[in-house]
């Protein structure tokens, strides 16, 4: 999707690069306040690093993964990383998707977005049925995504009433069929409740959960969702990195869920995935492709496919694919460019119940030219964009320091 195109900037004759992964979910050690937030010894990471100690993850030890102030020693320090490493505290209140991504960019978010742990109160649910045009909705609970729509397909099917659910994030997320619903209403009636949550029901996201029903081999109907998710963001403004970027004739492209994320805001091309090793491809396909800008990838399955089901060995075992893929991305950097692997926040596949998890993100950092070093705890996820910043030269995020 082309949205337009970005001016030509080169700093010192060379064109100016960075790609930024986002491990969705990938923490490194609950935070301070973490109990506050139910997750008091949650480590993401750490975890899964005690539970396979085989786990097979050389490429990101040698950026210094293990090195990392307090990590988890199971995760394995090296005796000389390539990268420079350390990790970084969540300065907003909260630990969905929304808020970390939105303050890797410089928004602090100060007040929370709402959330309904017991379920949405009939000042929401009515006047979204009404608007919809739907005969009403089953579940209106916390559940588990794949295990709600298991337990409802059949009524949903039956009734036409779409499946609403929540959990203990700020997420209105609507599950239906696409075969008997229908993909373009189910997406029709996420936009009645995005324009529907605001002011005191504000909440960070809408998403549209299609499902399609499925028979295994042994003849049992199931239900599994499909790869047509869509998030229905609150709209970031314009005080953040990829607005500047923008602003400034920086071309942002995006791969996976980083422009539903932020509404597209700045971002020039995107291109969504199915998994995270069609996000690996897509984004070496990006480098490819891209010669300067910003290429923004987020590989969401370590937190939908394998922390929310707390499947500790898949979580393992989606690292060490991705570790595998890693050399492939370094070996298409050129010498000026930065590459960036961090998380919005944690979801550890060992801890208790089904939500994210209050934690510090890993942030790591490999540029051919730069000299590997410790970079500490950083104070806010913001110091991300402030050094990506930096690099292109825009005026300073509202919240951050510059790590280069």
């Amino acid at each position: 999707m082309v949205i337009r195109q970005g001016k030509n900037r080169k700093k010192g004759g060379y064109e100016m690069r960075v790609i930024w992964i986002v491990l969705d979910s990938a923490g490194i050690g609950a935070l301070p306040d973490a109990a506050e937030f139910g997750d008091a010894g949650a480590d993401t990471l750490g975890h899964i690093a005690e539970a396979y100690p085989d786990v097979r993850i050389p490429n990101l030890r040698g950026l210094g993964l293990g090195c990392i102030d307090g990590a988890n020693p199971a995760i394995g320090p090296v005796d000389s990383p390539s990268g420079l490493y350390g990790k970084a505290a969540e300065l907003s209140n909260g630990k969905d998707s929304v808020t970390g991504h939105w303050e890797m960019i410089g928004i602090r978010t100060v007040e929370p977005f709402q959330t309904f742990p017991e379920g949405f109160p009939d000042r929401i649910v009515t006047p979204f049925v009404m608007e919809a045009g739907i005969p009403g909705v089953l579940g209106n609970c916390v559940a588990s995504g794949t295990e709600i729509i298991a337990r409802l397909g059949e009524e949903h099917e039956r009734t036409g009433k779409p499946i609403l659910y929540t959990s203990q994030d700020s997420v209105f997320q609507i599950a239906a069929s696409e075969e008997t619903f229908g993909l373009e209403r189910l997406y029709r009636i996420c936009e009645v409740a995005r324009r529907q949550l605001t002011g005191e029901n504000l909440m960070a996201r809408v998403i549209a959960r299609p499902f399609i029903r499925k028979k295994s081999d042994w003849g049992k109907v199931e239900y599994v969702r499909t790869t047509n998710r869509h998030d229905y963001a609150v709209p970031p403004g314009r005080e953040n990195l990829l607005a500047y970027l923008e602003d400034a004739g920086v071309p942002v492209i995006s791969v996976g869920k980083i422009y539903d994320l932020f509404t597209g805001c700045g971002i020039v091309r995107a291109q969504k995935t199915i998994s995270n090793m069609d996000g690996v491809d897509k984004t070496l396909a990006a480098m490819e492709a891209e010669k300067e800008g910003l290429i923004f990838t987020n590989l969401v399955e370590f937190d939908s496919t394998w922390g929310h089901r707390r499947d500790v060995r898949g979580y393992k075992e989606g690292l060490e694919a991705f570790d595998a893929r890693l050399p492939e991305i370094l070996d298409r950097m050129t010498e000026e460019d930065l590459l960036i692997l961090t998380a919005d926040h944690g979801c550890d596949p060992s801890y208790q119940g089904t939500d994210h998890t209050r934690e510090y993100v890993p942030v790591l950092m490999y540029g051919k030219n730069l000299k590997p070093r410790d970079l500490g705890i950083r104070e806010t996820f913001a110091d991300i964009g402030e050094t990506v910043g930096q690099i292109f030269g825009i005026r300073h995020l509202p919240v951050g320091t510059g790590i280069l």
